[in-house]
């Protein structure tokens, strides 16, 4: 009898636990509604509080130095880049509007969950929808839904935005709510919003929901910055996304180079990255416009992302003789010693990142071998040595649409501190006592010319390269030189070593020492 009351009470006990958890539950989340924007993982915590553009009556009045470093970023320029646009444009075209909501989560999130995007004309889209990943967008961010997703992993806006809560005694009816990565403080919000720490903003994951791009059916991983930064020795040590892409040029070479977190004080939302070209464009674009001050300040995003591109990797060319002493080949190794995701990233398919080579026998000026060239027109050499991944359709057709890919046939990136070789046979034995020429570059660009001419001429309503950047015509995409080698190499030398993986463990080999080793014999 004893057992059988503690067995009702334990029962009565758990159904008041249960009623009390449930009507918490339905306090908590009163007069609240989540909405979802599929394809997009992008939901919309909606309540009477709205979203706000970034302004110097807004943001900039308590946050000004912030402000202005977010002006001019790729988080300000995400929904105003042309390239983006003209593949927005032609995505619409191919898979219907529906689905490029997938695109538009990221690109400007707040202005999708408040129905901004459905007409794409920019003549008549707010100031809001215009900044892009704005102020409000990143720090409305209240829990994200990584593990939610189809693919069990962060992809296509995996995030909850809440941008405030409900509040009846306040004369607005709600309060805004900030989330961000520092404890709060008495006045933090200056009575425009409350403060809510939040840790998730010192971390990857923040960033994991916009930087991991799934077909949006297949869910195959067109862009996978966030998996490669996972899987690196940055990631090990704790280097997170914001300890590069969140400071400045010299603390960026610390974080990278060292493994050390930056101090609280050299954050700053630069959200600086290789995509020079934008802040070129838009520099024009500001000059245009006559507003100098933003003209300065995207000279030096523009100086912080070609820095960034020839600090990212390192070329060692070695020879290679065989064991009658012969040169037979030469070497081409490709270091990513400072990116802390595959070099390059993102869109791997259309960013073109090459290898320049040229042999030249040295005593008669004849080319060996060249490769890597620019054609008239912008074009590359058929034999171009490119860094990049070739994805393919479900009928294992090359294409590089973002709608289109859903399997990658090859893969040619550099990962986080490690290398690429590239390998070419010598052709021409210039016979003993003749030394070889050795030029090699690796260079950058946003696309090829033949696709950065068709997605700028998809570009939607109220987008003119005429009256944004005073252009006739699409003009040779520009290129970053990132970094460049030149050796001589005799026709003959000491049989090349080239060690055994067995050699390798034991010896613990390692390709960092030995060019460090090298670099003490020069």
């Amino acid at each position: 009898m004893k057992r059988k009351y503690i067995g009702l009470a334990i029962s009565l006990l758990a159904g008041f636990v249960m009623t009390a958890t449930v009507s918490f539950a339905e306090e908590n989340n009163k007069d609240k509604e989540l909405l979802s924007f599929k394809p997009s993982n992008l939901q919309w915590e909606k309540t009477k509080a709205d979203f706000i553009a970034p302004s110097v009556s807004t943001c900039a009045g308590c946050h000004p130095r912030q402000y202005e470093e977010w002006r001019g970023s790729m988080h300000f320029q995400a929904f105003q880049d042309p390239i983006y646009l003209g593949e927005l444009m032609l995505a619409v075209k191919a898979v219907g509007k529906e689905v490029t909501k997938q695109c538009e989560g990221c690109h400007t999130a707040a202005a999708v969950v408040m129905g901004e995007t459905e007409d794409l004309d920019f003549e008549k889209l707010s100031p809001l929808a215009k900044a892009g990943v704005s102020c409000d967008v990143c720090h409305s961010i209240k829990r994200y839904t990584h593990w939610e997703t189809p693919s069990h992993e962060p992809e296509n806006g995996s995030y909850v935005l809440s941008p405030g809560r409900n509040e009846d005694k306040d004369p607005k009816g709600f309060v805004r709510t900030k989330y961000g990565p520092f404890p709060n403080y008495e006045g933090c919000g200056g009575g425009f919003h409350e403060c809510i720490e939040s840790p998730k903003h010192l971390t990857a994951e923040l960033c994991a929901g916009c930087h991991h791009v799934y077909h949006y059916d297949k869910h195959f991983p067109y862009e996978f910055t966030y998996g490669e930064w996972k899987k690196s020795l940055y990631a090990l040590n704790g280097i997170q996304c914001q300890d590069c892409h969140m400071v400045d040029f010299k603390t960026f070479l610390r974080s990278a180079d060292h493994f050390i977190k930056p101090k609280r004080n050299e954050y700053h939302h630069y959200f600086n990255g290789a995509n020079f070209l934008m802040y070129k464009l838009r520099g024009i674009q500001a000059e245009r416009e006559g507003d100098q001050k933003l003209v300065e300040n995207l000279k030096k995003k523009y100086e912080m992302a070609v820095g960034r591109l020839q600090a990212a990797a390192e070329i060692e060319i070695d020879p290679m003789y065989n064991k009658k002493g012969d040169l037979y080949k030469i070497r081409i190794r490709v270091h990513n010693r400072r990116a802390g995701h595959s070099l390059p990233t993102s869109l791997t398919a259309v960013r073109q990142m090459w290898l320049e080579v040229l042999i030249t026998d040295k005593s008669t000026g004849k080319e060996l071998l060249k490769s890597g060239y620019v054609k008239e027109g912008g074009a590359l050499e058929g034999n171009t040595i490119m860094f990049d991944t070739k994805g393919t359709d479900e009928h294992e057709i090359f294409q590089i649409d973002p709608w289109k890919v859903v399997s990658n046939a090859e893969s040619g990136l550099i990962p986080p501190k490690g290398y690429r070789d590239i390998v070419f046979t010598v052709l021409y034995p210039p016979g003993p006592g003749h030394e070889l020429d050795v030029h090699a570059k690796l260079r950058f660009r946003q696309a090829s010319q033949a696709v950065a001419e068709k997605l700028l001429s998809e570009l939607p309503k109220g987008v003119s390269l005429k009256k944004w950047y005073g252009l006739d015509k699409v003009p040779p995409v520009p290129i970053v030189d990132m970094t460049e080698t030149n050796v001589t190499v005799k026709s003959t030398g000491e049989p090349s070593d080239e060690p055994t993986v067995m050699k390798k463990l034991k010896t613990s080999w390692s390709h960092v020492d030995s060019l460090k080793e090298k670099k003490k014999k020069q």
